[in-house]
């Protein structure tokens, strides 16, 4: 018969971390020493789309719309506008341009209920061509 050989159970290894976690930050020293930001920045540029032949659109200031919304109501070209008068002015330039761009900006304290009924008014008269900004 075979003979087992009895192993004498001696004490646990011990795994030092004190080298380990020098290693490791030497690594990130190197890695952040020989980095270079030209590196980061060369892999993050976009493609664009090519140039296209066509002329490019331009916008006469009389074609655009700025609407101003405040806690208080609305301005448009400097003038405040009750809710009906905007309506009313929003339907008057669907008819003459769908696509003439309306800006529409927002300040800090201006409810979303008000910003939402101008976007529903901006539907109702099919305006196609819509910039929203927060101030």
């Amino acid at each position: 018969m075979a003979r087992k050989r009895s192993r004498s159970r001696g004490e646990a290894a011990k795994l030092e971390m004190t080298p380990m976690i020098d290693v490791v930050f030497q690594l990130l020293i190197f890695f952040i020493v020989t980095l270079k930001q030209e590196d980061i920045l060369s892999h993050l540029d976009v493609s664009r789309p090519a140039p296209s032949d066509s002329k490019p659109i331009e916008i006469e200031e009389d074609t655009l719309l700025t609407i101003l919304v405040f806690r208080e109501g609305y301005i448009v070209q400097g003038r405040r506008l009750s809710y009906k008068a905007l309506d009313h002015r929003l339907r008057k330039m669907a008819k003459f341009n769908r696509n003439a761009p309306v800006v529409i900006k927002c300040t800090g304290d201006s409810p979303h209920g008000r910003l939402v009924a101008l976007l529903d008014l901006c539907a109702k008269s099919r305006l196609e061509n819509l910039s929203v900004f927060s101030m």
